[in-house]
């Protein structure tokens, strides 16, 4: 998370309590449920509450003196571990809550409303202490402190009048443990003070202490082994950099999920109304996880998506949606280059300059809520019709493509079949024959996939080795989330996030040149924005380079090397609002190359 100087409202946090107890989620009450969360919530908050006012007290003793730094990291520590205990009712019942105590240590417009979210809280607190001077922050340390405590003092009021169902309940213990499998263990809210392990064996006892009710009654009598088994193996295994995450996750916290899963099935209706998930896998790797239809993009009957799709792919190859009817969607995506085409930036409609940035691959792009690098299309029918009429990219006139479709036989017909009779082509039916295309450009059959699915042998030691790295020393994993690797933030997967990693213009990175290119504050001019690109999903990763969205990194070896030492601000840029961390990672080349390995075995295998 980023180091920067941040600004830090305290009036903010009264304000959002208030947010919280009116927004809170209401269904019809069920008392055996809101009784039992109202009385864990009152003993935990009064815990939690106790505990921010250690951590205020702490700080507030903050001196030149070591040992009162080591004690105010241990206090937050110990505040985070009591959040953590009603951390799944927080963030489910009480969102706008749960915002002043957990929130990234960076400023955020949430899309599409546009709401301004200025960073506070825990991790605010972690990176001022983490920081070279510490003390010279010590004024907004305080002031965070204090919006910890005062807000905490009042959390049990969020109990007045409090109505749950079970099916409410259990979706709120679904999802934390969605937390713990890719953000906890990925010390995603905690990477400085490297918690994560703990948090999340706090996590699964607070989901195993509102189980016991459950499990106990005998119409729906499950032990849920795999739960005590993912406490036991937490339990032991503390240290974070150490930490085996692809044993936790395939051997204990998948099978967990899906015994979840069909407890919640037992009891009754399994709610899930909050996510992209598709919680009926029972297993976040699952290759229909995540429900493509929940995207913003139009979807079709089965049947019919089928057959759109096939012309799709046909106008994929088309030429004749392009202005000089020698270029279609495949001069920039070729499928035999992963659907990118292997240069620094593609070549213009003239074929002599170039484009802006970089052509990304298309294997897996209908998992995002916004298109291109700076996510200026909402959905990709609008990409695509972009495209098209991009004077640099195909220079096509929407009306003349619709002319030139109208006039194939075979093309009037698909659309007449598809659509409604007499309705013959349009661009919005071209570009939602396209979309249903790259819709079905989602193998997930890579060694990985098959290993995490039980297949020992796909994967190389290394490449576990690799990813125990990327999900934790290497915080790969905090911006590049599982299952996708992209930046679909969980455990909603309904927000595509964005960074500032300070790219720079050239991968000499001794002499690094500044990057000119605003992001997305071209099309978003808010100051937030400068710099920011969509984080790219890395799936296929080492068949798609060169890299980054100027195309500036040829390698991967480059790509581990810019992150190791901490991005653009790590290798001599000056960059006020660089989200990612500035300090060096520590990887060795060994551990580097090992977390290249693991990204090779992302690779899938694509039909022709």
């Amino acid at each position: 998370m980023s180091q920067n100087k941040i600004k830090r409202p305290l009036q903010m946090g009264l304000l959002l309590i208030c947010l919280g107890t009116i927004l809170g989620l209401r269904t019809a009450p069920e008392p055996q449920a809101a009784v039992r969360i109202s009385a864990y919530f009152k003993e935990n908050a009064l815990a939690f509450s106790a505990s921010t006012l250690a951590l205020k007290k702490s700080i507030s003793q903050l001196d030149e003196n070591k040992n009162s730094l080591l004690q105010a990291k241990e206090a937050l520590k110990n505040c985070r571990l009591q959040y953590k205990k009603i951390e799944f009712l927080m963030d489910y019942f009480f969102q706008s809550s749960a915002l002043i105590y957990n929130r990234p240590a960076k400023t955020e417009v949430e899309e599409p409303y546009m709401e301004y979210q200025e960073p506070s809280g825990f991790q605010v607190i972690e990176a001022l202490l983490f920081e070279d001077h510490p003390l010279q922050h010590l004024q907004d340390l305080k002031a965070q402190a204090e919006l910890l405590s005062s807000s905490a003092a009042d959390l049990a009021a969020l109990m007045y009048q409090f109505e749950a169902s079970d099916a409410q309940l259990l979706e709120s213990l679904r999802l934390e443990l969605i937390k713990v499998m890719a953000l906890s263990i990925t010390g995603y809210d905690a990477p400085e003070l490297k918690s994560g392990i703990a948090e999340s064996l706090t996590s699964l006892k607070a989901i195993q202490f509102m189980l016991e009710p459950y499990v106990k009654e005998k119409k729906v009598a499950m032990p849920l082994l795999s739960l005590q088994q993912s406490i036991d193996y937490l339990s032991l295994n503390q240290n974070f950099d150490e930490f085996n995450r692809m044993v936790f996750l395939k051997d204990y916290a998948l099978p967990l999920q899906g015994e979840l899963y069909a407890l919640s099935a037992a009891i009754g209706p399994v709610l899930s109304v909050k996510t992209a998930l598709n919680e009926q896998t029972g297993n976040l790797f699952a290759k229909n996880a995540i429900l493509l239809d929940h995207f913003p993009q139009e979807t079709y009957p089965a049947e019919k998506e089928a057959r759109l799709a096939g012309l799709g792919k046909k106008l994929f190859f088309e030429k004749s949606l392009s202005g000089n009817l020698s270029r279609s969607c495949a001069s920039c995506h070729q499928p035999e280059q992963y659907f990118s085409d292997g240069l620094k930036t593609s070549l213009a409609f003239d074929g002599k300059s170039h484009v802006k940035r970089n052509a990304p691959t298309l294997l897996y792009s209908a998992y995002q809520y916004v298109q291109f690098w700076d996510g200026r299309a909402g959905n990709l029918s609008s990409q695509i019709k972009m495209v098209m009429a991009n004077p640099l990219e195909m220079n096509a006139d929407h009306r003349l493509v619709v002319e030139r479709l109208e006039k194939n036989k075979y093309y009037q017909q698909e659309f007449e079949h598809i659509f409604q009779k007499g309705s013959g082509p349009s661009i919005d039916h071209v570009a939602q024959a396209i979309a249903a295309y790259l819709k079905t450009l989602s193998p997930f059959n890579s060694a990985f996939d098959q290993y995490i699915s039980g297949k020992k042998n796909t994967m190389t030691s290394k490449q576990v080795r690799g990813f125990n790295l990327f999900m934790g020393k290497a915080q790969c994993g905090s911006c590049h989330f599982i299952p996708l690797f992209n930046g679909l933030i969980p455990p909603y997967y309904k927000r595509t996030e964005f960074e500032v990693l300070g790219v720079p213009a050239n991968d000499n990175f001794n002499r690094p040149l500044a990057d000119t290119d605003k992001g997305r504050y071209d099309f978003f001019p808010i100051s937030y924005y400068q710099g920011t690109f969509k984080t790219p999903g890395l799936r296929n990763v080492a068949m798609t380079g060169p890299y980054m969205h100027n195309g500036a990194i040829v390698n991967l070896q480059k790509v581990m090397d810019f992150y190791n030492r901490g991005g653009g601000n790590g290798i001599g840029l000056q960059l006020g609002n660089q989200s990612l961390s500035s300090k060096p990672l520590h990887l060795t080349k060994k551990e580097r190359n090992e977390i290249i390995d693991f990204m090779k075995s992302l690779t899938d295998g694509l039909p022709e």
